[in-house]
């Protein structure tokens, strides 16, 4: 943890290249949304982004230790939680045990809700049939 910590300079976080905005993670694939909120939460609103070719893992992140082992290392995984907090410590906790493609998304419910207008999803439909 120390190791991750001392990454955590001002000129690493004035940069930004830990955080990335739901439209940008939306746009990658074969990426884990690693959503750190209670099972509680997920029940009341849950996130599917099969359609965008991006796997959710649903953990509370008092949990994320006894599931570790179950993430993919060669993939980019974004931690989510509503307000950012949980998902700070994620982030970090991953980095200190060796996920190096790791992103902190900076968003709320309300921002995922707004990025999956029907505009987009039709945009993601056309996409895949083209392919």
């Amino acid at each position: 943890m120390e190791e991750a910590l001392k990454k955590m300079s001002l000129d690493f976080t004035g940069q930004g290249k830990h955080v990335i905005n739901i439209d940008s993670f939306l746009e990658k694939k074969d990426a884990i949304f690693l959503d750190t909120r209670s099972k509680e939460e997920c029940d009341a609103l849950r996130f599917n982004f099969d359609l965008f070719g991006i796997k959710v893992v649903e953990t509370p992140i008092e949990q994320l230790p006894e599931i570790i082992d179950e993430l993919p290392k060669d993939k980019l995984i974004g931690t989510f939680c509503s307000s950012k907090t949980r998902a700070a410590w994620a982030y970090i906790y991953l980095i200190s045990k060796g996920f190096e493609n790791v992103k902190w998304i900076s968003a709320s419910n309300e921002d995922i809700g707004a990025v999956l207008k029907p505009g987009k999803i039709y945009k993601q439909i056309q996409k895949l049939k083209m392919k």
